[in-house]
C-alpha cells in the first residue's frame, strides 16, 4: 500500500471508524455526505482497505465513472472500469469489438472469486439484463501444458462461446486451427496463444506475435474466456431458432393488409439474423435477441452477489434510470412499429422496481455532497465526513506556494501530486527556492502534520479533509491539464516484423512481371515435369495467352499497384510494348537519379552551424513530456540530434501519421537550438494550425524561460510591429507562423532551426521563398503522408528521412458502426454527444447540396446549432467558421472531407459519415482518425443508403469497412492508399503516369538500383539468375492449406539470400506450421543457392541428363580465377566451357544424388569467398 501516510488520518478519525463499525454490524444503508470529487475516492479506498468484500461503485454517467475509476487507480491497481453495453436495435452491419473486449476483461474479473477488488461502472449497467453467469463459468477454460486434449472438441467450444475461425488470428476473438497446431486469441490476453500438439497431448503453448506471427516466449498454461456477451450452445441455439421463428410467425399471423410493408421488412431482417445464426452461431445484433436465448436471464446483481455498492448521488441516478427507461421505450416503440425488431425485445432490461428493491437487499452505502436524506431509500444513518474541492491554480506558482504555506502554518498533513517521477523531484527544488521545504517520497508510509511531501501519480482534482488535516493537491492544480501517463508496456522485440508487402496476391489480381508485364493472376498450379512435383503461379496475358511461372522466380511477380480505381492494360506476351515501356520509364529514372545525386553533391559541400551536445535542461524538458514515447520518436530524435551536433547543414524530412508525435519531436529539437542562443521559426499552412501549435508550445514550455510568439492573421498591425521588432533585437526565441514568416520585412537576429509543418501543403512559389531563407540553416520537415517504406530506402543518402510508425498506444478506442441512413440514429448520436457536451462532425462530401442537408439536420435536431464548412469558401471564411466551431459556438459542423487534414479539436467525440461506402477506405481512416483525440470514448458511424442493388465495389468496400471496424486488414489497405499518395508527392506528379504504367514496386526497384549505379555503389545492374533442378520443390498442401498464406510464404523463400535468412525462415515455418517435409527443404536450398549464384553472376542453372551447367552472363571476363579455383579442387567432378557465355558443368555420375544439393551449395560459396580474396 503505497499511501500509506495519507490514509492513517482517515482511518483514525472517529467519523470513518463509525463508518466501518456500521459495515461490520450490518446497519445499513448508510448515507456519507460532505464529499467532494476526488475526495470521494480517497473514502472509497478506506472502506475497501478496511472491509474484507469486493466493492462497486455506480455513478449516474460514464464520464464521471471513467474519471472516479481514474482517482481509484492511485490507491489500488485492483480497480477495474465497466463500459456499458448499448442495446442497438438498428439493423446494424458491423461493430467495432474494442469496448466488448473491455467488458469481457471486467466479466472475467468478477467472475474470479479470489481476490477482493473495485469494479466502477455507470447506472446503465444495473439496468440491462445479461446471459447467465453459469454459461460464462461453463465456457471457462484453463489450457495447461502436458494435458490431453481433443482439438477439435476445443474448436466446437470457442465456435459456441463467440470465437470466429479465422486463416491467420489477427485480432481478439479469433481462433485458427491447422494440422496440429491451434492458435487462439482470448479477450482478456495480451498477446494470443499458439497451442502445438504431440499425438493428443498438449507439447507446447507459445505466445506469439500477430504481424509476424513469430513465437514469443514459451509459457505454461493459459484461460480462454468467451469473446461473446452471448453464449450459443447447440442447446441454447436451437431453443432461440425455434423461439425466434415462433414469433415472427405469430407476428405475421397477427398482422392485417396495411402491414405488409413492415412485417416484409421485420420478415427480411430476422431471417437474415436467423440464417447468420445457423451458420455461424451467432450475427452483429445478437444482444438485442439475448430474452429468445436463455429462460431465465440474469440482472447484475445476480453477478456481483456478496458485494458492497457504493452509489455515487442516488438521486441522479435515479433521475438517469427513469430516463434510461424512458428512451428504451420510445426506441423500443418506434423500432416495432417500423417493423426491425420483434416485440420480445423488449425484455432486455431489469423491471424498473426491482433496482432499488436489489440494492436495499445489498449491503449499501450512497455518497452525497450534501445531506443525503432521500425519499428513494430509506437510510439507517447518515454520517458526514467534511471536505472540500481545491481551486484549480493553473499552474500559477505563487498562490500555489501561498496556500502551501499556509497550510504548513496551519499543522496539515499536504500531499501533492506531481504526475511524474522526475516532475516531483524537480518540484521539490522549485518549491526549496521559493522557501518552502518538501520532500519527494514513492512510498508515502508517513506524513507529519506540517509537512508537505511530493508524489508521483495523477488525481481529477484536489482535496482536503479540514477535520483530520489532510490536504491534496493534484498534478493538475500545480501544472494545469496534464494528461495521463500510460502504465508502461514491457515491449517484447523478439518476434516482431515491419509488414514487408501488403500485397497479398489473391486469383484475379492484376500482377507485373519484370519480364513479360502486365496479366492476371489465376492461382497456383501443380505441374509434374519428368517426374519431379513443382508449383507454378498460372498468369494470363492478353488474348488469353498463359505463363506459367515457377514459384522461386516469385520475386519476379509483384502484385499490380497503380493509381487508385484505375484498371491497367494487359500485355501481350512476346510483344514489345512493355520492353517499349519500361525502356520509357527508365530514362525518366534516370534524369530523376541524377538530379538528386547532385542536389546531395552540392549538399554536401555547404558548412553549417555545430550544436553543443545536450544540456541538463533538455533532459528536463523532455521528461516532462506526459506520454511514454514511441522507440520510433527516440530514433528519429536521436537521428535528428546527431544531424544538428554536426557541421554540416541539417535537411531531414519527418514523416509519421496524424497523432503519432511528430510535433513532439519538432519541439524537442526547437528547444535544443534555443539552448545555444539560436532563434527557431516555425512554419505552418494555416492560421489556425498556427493557432494551435502556438497554444501547444506555450504550455509545453511553460517552465522554461524561453519566449514564444507568433504572427498571423488574428494579431493586430501592432503587435505584429512589436513582434517584429522584438525578433530583430533576439528578444523572440520561437516564432510560429504562416507563410507570413518568409515575407521580406521579417528580419532574424540569429536563426539556427527552420521547421516546417505539413510541408505537402505549399505551393512551390512558397517553397521557393523558403529555400532562399535555409541556405545554410538547419532544415526539419515535418509530413503526415506516410512515405513508403520501399521508396524510403531507394531515396536513402539523396534526402536524410525519418520515419515514425509506431502509433501511440491507443487513448481510447472508436466505437465504429456501420449502418444504413435511419433518421432515429442520426438523431439519436447527436444528441447523445450533445448531452455529455460534446459536439459532432457530420461529413457530407457534395459542395452543391451541403446547405440543404445542414436543413435536413437543423429539422431532425432542432435543439442543435449548425455550422458549414467545405473546401470552397475563402481561407478567412473557413477560419471564422473554423473559430467558432472550436469555441463551441456550433454542436454540429457539416462539412466535406476538408477536416480529414485538419485540426485537433478534443471535443468533439462524434463523426458521421454520410454515404461512406462512396469514399476510399484510407479517406475513411484519415477521417476516423479526428474524433477520439481525449480520454472520452468517441463514436464513428459510418452511414450507406440501401439501393436496391448495391454495386459490386460498393459493397466490396463496406465488406473492407467491416474487416476495417477491427482495425485489421483494413488499416493495411488504408496505409497502402496512402502510401501511393505520398510515393506521387514525393517524386511529382509528373512521375505518377510512370508509376501507373509498370506498377509501383516495379518503379522502386528500378529507381533503387539506379541511385546505386550513379552513387558508384554498384557496377551494374543486377542480373536474373534461373535454377532448373531436377527434383520436388514446393509447398505441399497438407503443409499449408491456405493459398493466400501459400503464397506469403513462396515470397518469403524467394527472396532468401544469406544463410541466416535461410536459417531464419526454417524457425517461421517450424513455428506456425510445425516440422518441415523435404519438399520445403528442397525449396529453400534451391532459393540459397540462387542467391549464391546471382553473386557469383551466374545466370542459370541447369540440369540436363547427364550433368548440371553453371553458365555466367553473357561477355562475362573474369572467370579465369573461377576456374583456377574449380581445377584444384573439384578437378574429378567438373568439364569447363569458354567462348562468349562461358560455362562450368557438374558430372551427374561423379557426385551421390541425396548429396548433390549440398555439393551445388559447397562449391558456390567455396567460390565466393576465394573471388573476394584476390
Amino acid at each position: 500500500m503505497r499511501l500509506k501516510g495519507l490514509m492513517r488520518p482517515l482511518e483514525e478519525s472517529s467519523n470513518f471508524s463509525e463508518v466501518i463499525g456500521c459495515l461490520q454490524k450490518g446497519q445499513l444503508p448508510i448515507n456519507l455526505s460532505g464529499l467532494s470529487d476526488s475526495g470521494k475516492s480517497y473514502v472509497i479506498n478506506g472502506i475497501f482497505e478496511k472491509i474484507d468484500n469486493s466493492i462497486v461503485v455506480i455513478t449516474h454517467n460514464e464520464i464521471d465513472a471513467k474519471n472516479l475509476y481514474e482517482d481509484l487507480s492511485l490507491y489500488s491497481t485492483d480497480v477495474y472500469f465497466l463500459p456499458i453495453r448499448e442495446v442497438v436495435f438498428y439493423n446494424v452491419d458491423a461493430i467495432s469489438g474494442d469496448l466488448r473486449w473491455a467488458r469481457l476483461k471486467v466479466i472475467n474479473e468478477i467472475l474470479k472469486k479470489r481476490e477482493k477488488k473495485i469494479i466502477v461502472t455507470s447506472v446503465d449497467a444495473m439496468t440491462t439484463l445479461y446471459t447467465p453467469k453459469q454459461k460464462y463459468l461453463e465456457y471457462s477454460l484453463t489450457i495447461k501444458q502436458g494435458e490431453e486434449v481433443d482439438l477439435k472438441d476445443i474448436s466446437t467450444k470457442l465456435m459456441n462461446c463467440g470465437y470466429e475461425r479465422v486463416e491467420v488470428v489477427e485480432g481478439k476473438g479469433e481462433f485458427s486451427f491447422r494440422g496440429g497446431i491451434l492458435d487462439v486469441f482470448p479477450p482478456n490476453a495480451v498477446y494470443p496463444y499458439r497451442i502445438e500438439l504431440f499425438g493428443d497431448e498438449i507439447d507446447s503453448i507459445r505466445t506469439f506475435n500477430i504481424e509476424s506471427q513469430r513465437s514469443i516466449e514459451k509459457i505454461d498454461k493459459f484461460d480462454i474466456f468467451p469473446a461473446k456477451e452471448v453464449i450459443v450452445d447447440e442447446e441454447v441455439k436451437e431453443k432461440a431458432i425455434n423461439r425466434i421463428t415462433e414469433e415472427l410467425n405469430s407476428v405475421i399471423e397477427n398482422s392485417s393488409k396495411k402491414d405488409e410493408d413492415r412485417v416484409d421488412k421485420l420478415r427480411r431482417i430476422v431471417n437474415k439474423n436467423l440464417e447468420m445464426l445457423k451458420e455461424t452461431s451467432t450475427f452483429e445484433t445478437i444482444d438485442s435477441y439475448l430474452p429468445f436465448f436463455y429462460d431465465k436471464m440474469e440482472t447484475f446483481f445476480d453477478y456481483l452477489e456478496g458485494f458492497t455498492f457504493i452509489v455515487d448521488d442516488i438521486k441522479r441516478c435515479k433521475g438517469k434510470i427513469d430516463s434510461i427507461y424512458y428512451e428504451f421505450n420510445e426506441n423500443y416503440t418506434s423500432f416495432l412499429q417500423r417493423g426491425d425488431i420483434l416485440p420480445s425485445q423488449n425484455k432486455l432490461l431489469i423491471d424498473n422496481d426491482e433496482i432499488f428493491i436489489n440494492l436495499e437487499k445489498s449491503n449499501l452505502i450512497t455518497l452525497s455532497t450534501f445531506d443525503g436524506r432521500n425519499d428513494i431509500i430509506s437510510l439507517f444513518k447518515d454520517i458526514e465526513l467534511k471536505q472540500t474541492s481545491l481551486s484549480n491554480y493553473n499552474g500559477q506558482f505563487d498562490l500555489l506556494v501561498n496556500d502551501i504555506k499556509e497550510r504548513k502554518e496551519k499543522g496539515y498533513k499536504t500531499l501533492i501530486l506531481a504526475g511524474t517521477r522526475t516532475r516531483g523531484e524537480r518540484l521539490v527544488k522549485t518549491l526549496r527556492d521559493m522557501e518552502v521545504e518538501s520532500v519527494y517520497k514513492d512510498n508515502v508510509d508517513s506524513i507529519e502534520y506540517g509537512e508537505a511531501v511530493i508524489t508521483f501519480g495523477n488525481l481529477v482534482k484536489g482535496f482536503e479533509c479540514p477535520d483530520f488535516k489532510v490536504s491534496v493537491i493534484s498534478d493538475k492544480e500545480v501544472f494545469g491539464e496534464a494528461k495521463k501517463v500510460l502504465p508502461k508496456k514491457k515491449s517484447k522485440k523478439k518476434g516482431v516484423g515491419k509488414i514487408t508487402s501488403f500485397t497479398e496476391l489473391k486469383p484475379g489480381d492484376y500482377v507485373v512481371h519484370a519480364n513479360h508485364g502486365i496479366g492476371v493472376f489465376k492461382g497456383i498450379k501443380q505441374i509434374d515435369v519428368a517426374g519431379n512435383t513443382r508449383d507454378y503461379l498460372d498468369i494470363v496475358y492478353d488474348k488469353g495467352d498463359k505463363l506459367y511461372v515457377p514459384v522461386d522466380q516469385l520475386d519476379l511477380v509483384q502484385k499490380y499497384i497503380g493509381s487508385e480505381g484505375n484498371t491497367p492494360k494487359i500485355n501481350k506476351l512476346g510483344g514489345t510494348e512493355w520492353q517499349k515501356a519500361k525502356a520509357k520509364v527508365r530514362k525518366s529514372i534516370n534524369e530523376i537519379a541524377e538530379d538528386l545525386v547532385k542536389l546531395y553533391a552540392t549538399r554536401a559541400a555547404l558548412k553549417g552551424y555545430k550544436y553543443s551536445k545536450d544540456t541538463e535542461w533538455q533532459k528536463q524538458f523532455e521528461d516532462e513530456f506526459p506520454y511514454e514515447e514511441t522507440p520510433d520518436q527516440l530514433s528519429s530524435l536521436e537521428e535528428i540530434k546527431r544531424d544538428m551536433e554536426s557541421d554540416k547543414p541539417m535537411d531531414r524530412l519527418l514523416c509519421g501519421d496524424v497523432g503519432y508525435g511528430k510535433t513532439e519531436v519538432a519541439i524537442r529539437a526547437a528547444f535544443k537550438a534555443v539552448m545555444d542562443g539560436k532563434q527557431v521559426a516555425f512554419l505552418v499552412p494555416t492560421t489556425i494550425l498556427a493557432e494551435q501549435h502556438y497554444k501547444n508550445l506555450t504550455k509545453r514550455f511553460s517552465d522554461f524561460p524561453v519566449k514564444i510568439d507568433m504572427i498571423s492573421r488574428f494579431r493586430s498591425t501592432k503587435e505584429q510591429r512589436a513582434t517584429l521588432k522584438a525578433l530583430k533585437e533576439g528578444n523572440v526565441d520561437i516564432l510560429i507562423g504562416t507563410h507570413r514568416l518568409v515575407s521580406k520585412d521579417i528580419e532574424f537576429k540569429d536563426l539556427g532551426l527552420l521547421i516546417v509543418d505539413e510541408e505537402q501543403r505549399f505551393g512551390v512559389a512558397q517553397k521557393e521563398k523558403i529555400k532562399n531563407l535555409k541556405k545554410n540553416v538547419d532544415v526539419l520537415t515535418l509530413s503526415a503522408t506516410p512515405i513508403p517504406r520501399t521508396l524510403h530506402m531507394s531515396l536513402t543518402g539523396v534526402r536524410d528521412i525519418s520515419v515514425i510508425e509506431t502509433p501511440p498506444e491507443e487513448r481510447y478506442p472508436i466505437q465504429t458502426y456501420v449502418v444504413e441512413q435511419n433518421d432515429q440514429l442520426i438523431r439519436d448520436a447527436i444528441l447523445r454527444e450533445m448531452g455529455r457536451g460534446g459536439q459532432v462532425y457530420f461529413v457530407y462530401n457534395r459542395v452543391e447540396s451541403i446547405e440543404g442537408m445542414a436543413n435536413y439536420i437543423r429539422e431532425l435536431v432542432p435543439e442543435c446549432k449548425v455550422g458549414i464548412i467545405h473546401g470552397q469558401m475563402t481561407e478567412k471564411e473557413l477560419e471564422t467558421e473554423m473559430m467558432n466551431f472550436m469555441n463551441k459556438e456550433y454542436d454540429v459542423l457539416v462539412c466535406t472531407t476538408i477536416i480529414e487534414t485538419g485540426i485537433d479539436i478534443p471535443n468533439v467525440n462524434t463523426m458521421i459519415v454520410n454515404n461512406a461506402d462512396k469514399m476510399g477506405l484510407s479517406q475513411l481512416y484519415q477521417l476516423r482518425g479526428r474524433v477520439g483525440r481525449s480520454n472520452r470514448i468517441a463514436y464513428a458511424y459510418f452511414i450507406y443508403t440501401k439501393d436496391k442493388v448495391l454495386t459490386e465495389i460498393a459493397e466490396k468496400r463496406l465488406k473492407a469497412l467491416k474487416d476495417f471496424t477491427e482495425l485489421g486488414s483494413g488499416f493495411k489497405i488504408a496505409m497502402r492508399d496512402l502510401e501511393i499518395r505520398g510515393a506521387g508527392n514525393m517524386m511529382g506528379s509528373s512521375q505518377h503516369g510512370h508509376m501507373a504504367a509498370i506498377g509501383y514496386d516495379l518503379y522502386c526497384r528500378m529507381l533503387e538500383d539506379t541511385v546505386k549505379l550513379i552513387k558508384g555503389e554498384i557496377d551494374k545492374e543486377p542480373i536474373e539468375t534461373t535454377v532448373d533442378i531436377k527434383i520436388d520443390a514446393y509447398i505441399p498442401s497438407s503443409y499449408i492449406q491456405d493459398e493466400i498464406q501459400k503464397i506469403e510464404i513462396y515470397k518469403k523463400i524467394a527472396a532468401i539470400e544469406s544463410l541466416e535468412e535461410y536459417q531464419d525462415i526454417k524457425e517461421e515455418l517450424e513455428d506456425r506450421y510445425s516440422a518441415l517435409p523435404e519438399a520445403v527443404y528442397n525449396l529453400m536450398d534451391i532459393a540459397y543457392i540462387k542467391s549464391l549464384a546471382k553473386e557469383l553472376l551466374i545466370e542459370e542453372i541447369k540440369e540436363t541428363p547427364k550433368e548440371v551447367r553453371f553458365k555466367f552472363q553473357q561477355g562475362y571476363k573474369d572467370f579465369n580465377n573461377i576456374y583456377k579455383i574449380l581445377l584444384k579442387k573439384y578437378k574429378e567432378n567438373i568439364i569447363l566451357y569458354f567462348g562468349d557465355t562461358p560455362f562450368f558443368a557438374i558430372k551427374l555420375n561423379t557426385i551421390k544424388k541425396e548429396e548433390a544439393i549440398n555439393f551445388y551449395k559447397e562449391i558456390l560459396k567455396e567460390l565466393i569467398e576465394n573471388s573476394h580474396k584476390n
